[in-house]
């Protein structure tokens, strides 16, 4: 019980921040593009109960990717609604890796105060903030890379419909109400996870966080080992 205890105090809050967030950036964008839709609603709110997915939040916790509820966007009352999409989509994705970046600073100055010190109360504060940091850092690189797919509904079939020209984009839009599906049967029937998702990951993550990679591989180890 402890040690289940232990990894929900590392993971709640850089996984709703990161869930959170992600969201609010779409929705804050399509407000300044011209689509008031997830205001209205209420879903342009740091609440993260009104953002989270029961399944998408228990994959996240367990399987170390997930999902939240999409904010809703009326893509016709944007101004320019095909390039604006674009911004729109991409907003989540950089909104993560910018939360990795935060994630980041955070560790190499958990890591820096740690030097002086080493032990006492400060110590005992320093250690599981750097674990979170730790592993803000790498959920918030999962999201970014996982949703940049080009797959719909994810952000990168969203982007890439924008990019298409319109005959195109049309086609790619129709597998949107099923993209779901071909996104789980990509991930876990595939190799599609570990020969392009996994290296990418690792890459981003390991230049960010540089010389304290081992305290993002000892948090992943710790969370995801069985």
């Amino acid at each position: 019980m402890e040690h289940i205890l232990a990894k929900i105090s590392i993971m709640l809050v850089p996984a709703l921040l990161a869930i959170t967030l992600h969201e609010v950036a779409h929705g804050y964008v399509a407000e300044r593009l011209g689509d008031p839709t997830a205001r209205l609603l209420g879903r342009l709110t740091l609440n993260p109960f009104k953002h989270l997915d029961p399944i998408g939040t228990v994959a996240l916790l367990f399987v170390g990717f997930g999902w939240a509820r999409p904010v809703p966007v009326n893509f016709g009352n944007l101004r320019h609604p095909k390039k604006d999409m674009i911004w729109v989509a991409l907003a989540g994705p950089l909104m993560n890796f910018s939360l990795a970046v935060l994630s980041m600073l955070l560790l190499k100055s958990f890591t820096f105060l740690g030097h002086y010190f080493p032990s006492g109360t400060v110590a005992l504060i320093l250690q599981p903030l750097s674990l979170m940091a730790a592993f803000g850092l790498y959920i918030n690189v999962i999201l970014a890379v996982f949703n940049m797919l080009p797959i719909p509904p994810l952000d990168g079939g969203r982007v890439l419909i924008g990019l298409l020209p319109e005959k195109q984009g049309d086609f790619l839009a129709r597998f949107e109400s099923f993209g779901f599906v071909i996104i789980i049967f990509a991930i876990f029937a595939t190799p599609v996870w570990p020969m392009l998702l996994q290296p990418v990951i690792s890459f981003v993550v390991g230049m960010l966080a540089g010389s304290d990679l081992d305290v993002v591989v000892r948090v992943v180890t710790f969370l995801f080992s069985h």
